[in-house]
């Protein structure tokens, strides 16, 4: 269920404040980061979702945050598919990932996956509220430590990695890769999304091309290599 920390029930800001989107599924943690925000950065509206689902809905309905504070786990994704979906649909929106998990590898995948910034859980809170300020005025956040890790990351590869490759492709190639994934066939998959299967083929092409593979198995492979347990496997 959604919830909401600022007293106007309207979907946009109105006056001074900023507003965030918290996408968590721990309210003791949504709470305190909201009260964090509000005494340290001064928001004047926060709004949080406890899955993907339910932000993308409340983005949908016009609620325009500043900012996105994202966790990795949550009950309707799996790894960085979260993170893809949420820039795929809201390109244009800051998305700070708040994890548990500060692995290196995963602190790298989180920036090339095309979050702002990675604040770990466990960091303290003024650590937090400086990544984010950091965040609104147009920067990447890491933690201490990390600073030069994307950036070499991203250098040491000759080609665009896997997560770079999935953000080329929209919301709508995401979710079908989704159901590619889950092995559904090209009919199945025009019956769940309501559209033509010609239009799922079409996507599919475009999905293959994008990726620079050229079957289905291939793409699923690339998108599987999204998900933490391959990643800590390198």
């Amino acid at each position: 269920m959604m919830a909401e920390t600022s007293p106007d029930a309207e979907t946009s800001r109105k006056g001074e404040g900023l507003a965030f989107l918290i996408v968590d599924d721990h309210p003791l943690f949504c709470e305190a980061l909201s009260l964090a925000l509000a005494s340290e950065v001064g928001a004047g509206s926060t709004r949080m979702a406890n899955s993907l689902g339910e932000a993308l809905a409340l983005l949908d309905s016009g609620f325009r945050p500043d900012a996105a504070l994202l966790d990795l786990n949550l009950p309707d994704v799996q790894g960085f598919d979260g993170l893809l979906r949420l820039k795929a649909r809201h390109p244009n929106l800051p998305v700070a990932v708040v994890s548990a998990l500060d692995d290196s590898r995963i602190v790298s995948g989180a920036i090339e996956a095309g979050a702002a910034g990675f604040m770990p859980k466990n960091a303290p809170r003024d650590q937090i509220i400086s990544g984010l300020r950091k965040i609104l005025d147009g920067g990447v956040a890491l933690p201490p430590g990390y600073e030069g890790l994307a950036a070499s990351a991203g250098n040491a590869r000759a080609e665009p990695g896997s997560l770079e490759k999935l953000r080329e492709l929209t919301p709508q190639q995401l979710r079908i890769l989704d159901l590619v994934c889950a092995g559904k066939l090209n009919k199945q998959i025009a019956f769940d999304l309501s559209i033509a299967e010609t239009t799922v083929k079409a996507h599919i092409t475009a999905i293959l091309r994008k990726l620079g593979v050229h079957s289905r198995t291939q793409a699923a492979l690339t998108a599987r290599e999204a998900l933490y347990s391959e990643i800590l496997r390198r």
